[in-house]
């Protein structure tokens, strides 16, 4: 039975990979800050599968969370959680976040999530991660992190931080390629949850199904490449 570790695992993306992984009969390590009642109701149909309550701010928790965990392999660490901060682009798009008027402590509380989080993640984890059959770690980044496709500006803090996260999984692709580890950003579309907004074009079943192929045909030659759930490749 493969084993996968989501964070972020309490609604949106993050939970519809733990609905998913579980339906193909996979160990299912979810973590978030706080279950939900769905959550809760989704883990109770397989006594293998556990809740495990985590900030991926807080880096005492992470190790924390890594001593519990030690000799688990995890074939995939799925590194869902992530933030726009305080910005309303569900219901406001991309008029938010725009320049001369950043808020730099939230500028901060975004980077924190976004990318300081899957990097202590890797690192937490990496030798859970080198014990598995697959050894994969894979970051949820964003279209809006494309240098090239940026031609409406705005979004400045969360642009930053999922330009910076995939930076972080490009260096992880280098550094981790003696352990024969697959590590990459991936784009889920623009997908309906609490963050994109119900007014986007791709359904939470649809997003993660896709990541989901992918994710199972990556090859080590796939590793530090920037793709996008459907596949295709996104450009930097």
């Amino acid at each position: 039975m493969p084993t996968v570790l989501v964070t972020g695992s309490n609604r949106g993306l993050g939970l519809e990979f733990v609905r998913q992984y579980l339906a193909d009969g996979w160990r299912v390590l979810a973590c978030a800050r706080q279950a939900s009642t769905e959550l809760d109701t989704l883990l109770s149909s397989d006594r293998a599968s556990t809740f495990h309550r985590l900030e991926v701010t807080d880096h005492d928790q992470i190790d924390a969370l890594a001593a519990e965990l030690s000799g688990t392999p995890i074939d995939l660490l799925l590194l869902s959680a992530g933030t726009m901060g305080g910005v309303d682009f569900a219901t406001k798009g991309l008029t938010v976040g725009g320049f001369g008027g950043s808020d730099f402590e939230d500028w901060e509380r975004v980077i924190r999530v976004n990318t300081l989080g899957p990097m202590k993640m890797a690192e937490a984890f990496v030798d859970h991660v080198q014990r598995s059959e697959q050894r994969k770690i894979v970051a949820l980044s964003s279209m809006v992190a494309s240098m090239q496709n940026n031609t409406a500006g705005g979004l400045y803090a969360y642009r930053a931080s999922k330009a910076a996260l995939n930076a972080v999984m490009r260096s992880l692709s280098v550094d981790l390629a003696d352990r024969k580890i697959i590590a990459l950003p991936m784009h889920p579309g623009w997908a309906q949850t609490d963050m994109g907004g119900s007014q986007a074009p791709v359904s939470p079943r649809d997003s993660v199904s896709g990541m989901r192929r992918v994710i199972a045909g990556l090859r080590r030659e796939d590793s530090g490449r920037f793709l996008c759930y459907d596949g295709t490749e996104m450009p930097w």
